[in-house]
C-alpha cells in the first residue's frame, strides 16, 4: 500500500527543518509529500500514533490528497481499529472509486467485522478492477469458509496463490487450499491439488512435505521419501522431514538408505528417537556394537518431554535386555497426571512389571489401565 521511504528522504527531512532568512522555503506540495513519507516510515516501523500525526500534518496542507484516507486507513487497520479503517477506506473511495486496492482493503476489514453481504459486494468490486488481485480472493476464500462452502474456499485460495506475486505468497495460499482439503479429509484431491502446486514450481517445504503426507496415504512411499528430501532441503532446520525419510527407507526395506537419513536428522537435531531408530536398524543387521552405541546416544540426547521418545526408547531398553531400566520410563509416565487417560501406556507398564514381578507397579498401572477404560476386561 505504502511506497518505501528512500526516494523521497531529502523531502521527509526537509519538512523536519525549519525555515528561517537563510534557508529556501520548502513549497506546501514539496513538505506535504514530505510529510506523506515520513508518516509512512512510521507506520512501517510500528510507530502508529506518530504515523497518525504525520498524516494529521500533512491534512492541514493538502486535505484533497487522495492517499491520505488509505494510509490512515492502514494504520487503523495495524491498530485494530477495525471501524476507525473501514471508514477511512469508505473515504478514500469516495476520491478514488476505481482504486481495486481500496475496494479490496474494505473487503477485508467488512469480512473480518462479520459484514458478509458488504464484503463480498466490495471484494468483487475490487476483482471487477483488477480481477488478480489475491488480497481479494484471498478474503473471498475467507467469507466461504464462514459459509462452510469448502468448494469455493478451495477454488478462491488457489485463484489467490496463482496471482500472488511472491513465491512464499504463492506457498501460503495454496497452503490454506490444501489445509481445507485435509481438514475434510478428501486426500485424493489433496493429492492432486499438492502435485500440482509443485509441478506449477511452488517447490516450498511446507508444500512438498503436505505432498509427501498425501503420496504415504495413496501408498505412494517411493515418491513420498522423495517430497520429504526436497522438503528437508528446503527446510534445513527441520529434523523430522529427515526422520520421516528414514522411516519410510526402512517400509521400503531400504537400510542403508534409512541410516543415511537418521544421520542426516542428527546433523539438524541430536534427537533420542532418531537414535533409538537407528539401534532397532543395527540390530536387524546382528550389530550389537552399533546398537549399543546408538542405545547409549539415545539416553545421553532423550528430553523427558516427548512421550513418543520416551515409549520408544523404553521399547529399546526392553529389547537389549535392560527391562528394569524401561519399566522405570513406563511407571513414571504412567503415573504423570497427563497420561491419565492413556490406557494402552498403562496396559504396557502392568504387563512389564508382570514380567518383572514387580506387584506394586503392577497393581498401580492396572488400577489406572481399568479408570481409563472402563471397557477392559483384564488387566495383564
Amino acid at each position: 500500500m505504502f511506497p518505501r521511504p528512500r526516494a523521497l528522504s531529502l523531502i521527509a527531512l526537509l519538512a523536519l527543518t525549519g525555515c528561517d532568512d537563510e534557508t529556501p522555503r520548502v513549497k506546501p506540495k514539496d513538505h506535504a509529500e514530505g510529510l506523506y513519507v515520513k508518516g509512512t516510515a512510521e507506520y512501517l516501523q510500528g510507530h502508529f500514533d506518530a504515523a497518525l500525526a504525520s498524516f494529521e500534518a500533512m491534512k492541514q496542507i493538502a486535505p484533497d490528497d487522495p492517499r491520505l484516507p488509505a494510509a490512515r486507513g492502514e494504520v487503523y487497520l495495524s491498530m485494530g481499529r477495525l471501524t476507525d479503517a473501514a471508514a477511512e477506506f469508505e473515504a478514500a473511495l469516495k476520491l478514488e472509486p476505481k482504486r481495486s486496492t481500496n475496494w479490496s482493503r474494505l473487503g477485508f476489514i467488512q469480512t473480518q467485522l462479520g459484514q458478509v453481504v458488504e464484503a463480498q459486494s466490495s471484494l468483487r468490486k475490487a476483482l471487477s478492477l483488477f480481477p488478480q488481485d489475491f488480497n481479494a480472493l484471498e478474503s473471498l476464500g475467507d467469507l466461504d469458509l464462514k459459509k462452510g462452502d469448502h468448494d469455493a474456499a478451495v477454488r478462491h485460495f488457489t485463484l489467490a496463490s496463482n496471482a500472488a506475486p511472491s513465491p512464499e505468497q504463492k506457498s501460503a495460499l495454496i497452503m490454506r487450499a490444501l489445509d481445507v482439503l485435509s481438514s475434510k479429509q478428501r486426500y485424493p484431491e489433496l493429492l492432486v491439488a499438492a502435485q500440482k502446486a509443485v509441478d506449477d514450481g511452488i517447490h516450498t517445504a511446507d508444500v512438498l512435505a503436505t505432498l509427501g503426507d498425501a503420496l504415504v496415504r495413496a501408498g505412494n512411499l517411493t515418491e513420498a521419501a522423495n517430497a520429504y528430501r526436497d522438503a528437508a532441503s528446503r527446510s534445513p532446520r527441520d529434523p523430522t522431514l529427515w526422520e520421516l525419510v528414514g522411516e519410510i527407507q526402512m517400509k521400503l526395506d531400504k537400510p542403508g538408505d534409512a541410516i543415511s537419513a537418521y544421520k542426516e536428522s542428527l546433523r539438524v537435531q541430536d534427537r533420542a528417537i532418531v537414535h533409538v531408530a537407528l539401534a532397532r536398524i543395527y540390530l536387524g543387521m546382528k550389530d550389537a556394537a552399533a546398537a549399543k552405541e546408538e542405545l547409549s546416544a539415545a539416553l545421553e540426547s532423550v528430553s523427558g518431554q516427548d512421550i513418543r521418545e520416551l515409549r520408544e526408547l523404553a521399547s529399546l531398553l526392553a529389547t537389549m535386555d535392560r527391562k528394569p531400566d524401561a519399566l522405570r520410563i513406563l511407571a513414571n509416565l504412567s503415573a504423570e497426571q497427563d497420561h491419565a487417560k492413556d490406557a494402552e501406556l498403562h496396559v504396557a507398564t502392568a504387563q512389564l512389571a508382570r514380567e518383572l514381578k514387580d506387584t506394586g507397579i503392577l497393581q498401580a498401572a492396572c488400577a489406572r489401565a481399568t479408570a481409563a477404560d472402563a471397557t477392559l476386561k483384564k488387566c495383564p
